[in-house]
Order: structure tokens, then sequence, then C-alpha cells
């Protein structure tokens, strides 16, 4: 299996795919053994595309020490640096759509065209769900809660009303909390990693870029909501700012948001 060591710590990423050079940064609690990863976006079809399990996930090391948003930037960097990629176009999604303000601020050379994907500033910009209120929760208080959180039209009202659909949200939903239980380190490192979250601001520093930009959003995000994009891409200058009729998960579940994302990075 690849792994190489950065920043004092072994990460795992895989490439897939041939055309220009693009790293992709997941969300919270990314894992590259299940969806929704870099690879489930389809974006490997036209690029190279590179992606890897982010400090205290997945099959990377889970140091339990303090993360820092900085730190999640660099991580990413020294890996071009041992992949020998000099500069690349980036896209982060959810809680990658945070590490990759923080990489393309402290290293913009090595950015070529940038897209910001369901994720917020920080700040005065706006801040993302406080994903650690999950922790202690009953457990299906806190599905509910994660699924109505992810599409606000999914709320109780809605739950209740559509049983069967909700049934189907429910499984994956826990599905996806259950992943990976029990693996050595897992719940120090994402709890590290939602310190981590829970500090970062960009804000103030975004007009600062100045490569090309595309932020985007779904219009019923309850965990970036559409008025973070939106204060992001007013900040950022010359940002381009894309809604979609789509909850949180819009990047991969939408085949206009897949298109738009290539037509950016294309320079279309």
């Amino acid at each position: 299996m690849p792994f190489v060591q950065c920043n004092e710590i072994n990460i795992y990423y895989e490439t897939r795919g041939a055309g220009p050079r693009l790293l992709y940064v997941g969300g919270t609690g990314g894992d590259l053994r299940r969806a929704p990863n870099a690879f489930t976006t389809g974006y490997h079809e036209q690029f190279e595309v590179l992606g890897y399990d982010q400090r205290g996930m997945g099959r990377t090391d889970k140091p339990d020490i303090p993360y820092s948003m900085a730190q999640y930037a660099d991580d990413a960097v020294h890996l071009l640096d041992a992949l020998g990629w000099d500069r690349c176009h980036v896209v982060g999604y959810s809680f990658g759509g945070m590490v990759v303000q923080e990489f393309a601020l402290r290293h913009p050379g090595r950015v070529d065209r940038l897209v910001i994907a369901g994720a917020s500033s920080g700040g005065a910009g706006g801040s993302s769900f406080p994903m650690e209120r999950f922790a202690g929760m009953e457990q299906e208080a806190m599905l509910s809660l994660r699924i109505a959180t992810s599409d606000v039209r999914r709320d109780k009202a809605w739950q209740e009303a559509n049983p069967g659909e909700y049934e189907v949200l429910r499984e994956h939903a826990l599905a996806a909390v259950q992943f990976g239980a029990g693996e050595p380190g897992r719940e120090t490192g994402a709890r590290r990693q939602l310190e981590a979250r829970a500090r970062h601001d960009t804000f103030n520093r975004l007009p600062q870029l100045q490569m090309p930009v595309l932020v985007c959003a779904g219009r019923y995000d309850g965990i970036a909501p559409p008025d973070c994009a939106q204060n992001m891409a007013r900040q950022i200058p010359g940002a381009e700012l894309s809604l979609f009729d789509d909850g949180h998960y819009f990047l991969h579940s939408l085949p206009e948001a897949k298109r738009k994302v290539m037509e950016f990075l294309k320079g279309d």
C-alpha cells in the first residue's frame, strides 16, 4: 500500500487517472476506504487525481497531539513534495474545503486553480456546524440530527412524513458512523480533527488569494450553509460562486456540480 512519510507522520495516499494534476482533500472523518472520497467524484476520468487520508483519519497516522489547520495544509504540501508535484489544481470538500484555504494561503505558488466546496471560512464569514455536538448524543437523536443538517429539507417533520426514505438515509448515516470503529487511534484522530476544525478562521486573509477560485455550495446544506459560501466568494478577489439545489453532498451526488467543477478546472 502507498505510504509516504510527511511532516513527521506516515500518510496513506492513492493516485488515479491521467491528465492535469489535481489534489483532492476530503471531509471530516474522510477515509479512502469509503465514499464519498477523492475518486467518487469521477474527476480521475480527465485528471490525474491524488487523494489521501488526512492525519488522524483512515490509514494515516493518528498521533495524540493537538492538530492545527496550518498543519493539515502543510501535510498536503509535504505530500506533493514527496511525489514530485510542483503545482496542481486543488479541490477541497467540506473539512477539506477548509484545509485548502489554508493550503492556498500558505503555499499559493503550488495552486493552479482552487475549488472550495461545501465549506466555510470561520470568523466573520460564518462557521460550519459544530460536529462535536454529535459526541455523547443518544444514537437515534444523533442520526436524525446528522440527516437534518446534511440537508435542511429533511427535518424532523420530513423524517416523520417519509419513514421509508428516512430509514434508507438512517442506515447510510449509521454505516458512516460505525465505519472503522475499534481501529487503533480512530477516536483520538477524530477528536483531534474536530478540535482543529473548531479553530478554523481564514476570513480576513482570503483577499490574499490571487489564483482563480470557484466557491460552491448546496442551497440546503445545514453543515456549511450557503451564506458561508457567499461570504467567502465576496471576500476572494474575482472568485466565482455556484449554488446547487442539494444538501451537503452536492459535489458527489449532482452531475451538474461535477460538470461545473470540470469546466472551471479546464478554464472553460
